[in-house]
């Protein structure tokens, strides 16, 4: 399978391809609008995963190109960035892909972050309304602390929650999921609770600054 990391140079986007690198086998196309720096970005990835003791393909393209290419496209990309990025990737998505969007509205103040949706109601409404219509879309990935994500030295044993309307497009990103060694992924509905999910991010991370041994924390349903 071929996975594109649209805004794959930032922090998310890197935790992903590290950790599909290292324990799949999947091809995976880092996305930018500059392509330089994507397959920049992609030489360091392989470099990571080898370190690992794993043989990552990893290759670097624009954001568009990326996304042409993949069975499955992941919006690692800032809540802000998102509408544009569909917007700049629309004519290249169709039926027999599935766009995930682990991104989550938050806004920093004095006493720490709060969940900040956008007028859609959250992150992930926002992509339905945005990508063409026959396009799935999966809710995944929201909760994962990026630095943990990214250290192949750190065991995972977390979970993420998977929201989508489309059975099949939910059962392939769950798949895609639990082939990270360490992540469990479990249903948590349809698009419709998505703001419930995203808004757990901001709590995480206030938690995390407040507690000096529980940095880059995750979550864990027992």
């Amino acid at each position: 399978m071929r996975i594109a990391l649209l805004g794959g140079t930032g922090d998310i986007g890197e935790g992903l391809a590290v950790r599909w690198g290292r324990d799949t086998d999947h091809e995976l196309l880092v996305g930018s609008r500059d392509p330089e720096k994507a397959r920049a970005a992609a030489d360091d990835y392989v470099e990571t995963v080898a370190d690992a003791g794993g043989d990552a393909t990893v290759k670097g393209f624009d954001n568009a190109m990326a996304a042409d290419r993949a069975d499955v496209v992941v919006l690692a990309v800032p809540p802000y960035h998102v509408a544009d990025t569909v917007d700049a990737v629309a004519d290249n998505l169709d039926a027999d892909d599935v766009v995930v969007t682990p991104a989550a509205g938050m806004k920093r103040e004095d006493d720490g972050f709060h969940y900040h949706p956008p007028s859609a109601g959250s992150v992930t409404a926002l992509v339905r309304d945005a990508v063409p219509d026959a396009v799935p879309v999966v809710g995944a990935f929201h909760n994962l602390a990026a630095g943990r994500l990214s250290d192949l030295s750190q065991d995972l044993g977390i979970d993420t929650l998977v929201l989508a309307d489309d059975d099949e497009a939910a059962d392939t990103v769950s798949r895609l999921a639990e082939e990270i060694e360490g992540l469990r992924a479990l249903s948590a509905g349809g698009l419709s609770n998505a703001a419930e999910v995203e808004s757990l991010t901001p709590l995480l991370i206030n938690v995390a600054t407040n507690n000096d041994d529980l940095h880059d924390l995750g979550v864990r349903f027992d």
